[in-house]
């Protein structure tokens, strides 16, 4: 089950990777002339994927990419979030959830300024 419990960690780790790398690839992209920084379907997607990290942590409910690994580890659910476990484990340093939950709602409010300050641009018509 470790292998399984390591390939759920890399997703997670990519998952977070597209989160933030998606938010700053997008402020960079519009100051670099980024097209694809533009695109609508790119943009939604990363908005929905920090929303529901926002809204799990809001309603207090773990993550399930959480939960499935710390299950195929030790066979138990783990209590703490993804960024808040290995945070911890790289700092040595744990903080309160609620911190977590500030930092991930604060981070959806960006992303979702970031839709007024570099706007997609409208979908193209595929009828020609």
């Amino acid at each position: 089950m470790t292998v399984l419990a390591d390939a759920v960690l890399v997703l997670h780790a990519l998952f977070v990777l597209f989160i933030v790398g998606g938010f700053a690839a997008t402020w960079l992209g519009a100051a670099w002339h980024w097209e694809w920084v533009r695109d609508r379907r790119f943009r939604s997607v990363h908005l929905a994927a920090i929303g529901v990290v926002a809204l799990l942590a809001a309603l207090d409910v773990p993550c399930p990419l959480t939960v499935l690994e710390a299950r195929l580890r030790t066979g138990a659910a783990g209590n703490e979030g993804f960024i808040e476990y290995w945070l911890g484990r790289l700092l040595y340093y744990s903080l309160p959830t609620w911190v977590f939950t500030l930092v991930y709602v604060s981070f959806a409010l960006a992303v979702l300024l970031t839709w007024r300050f570099v706007p997609p641009r409208a979908p193209r018509s595929s009828r020609r």
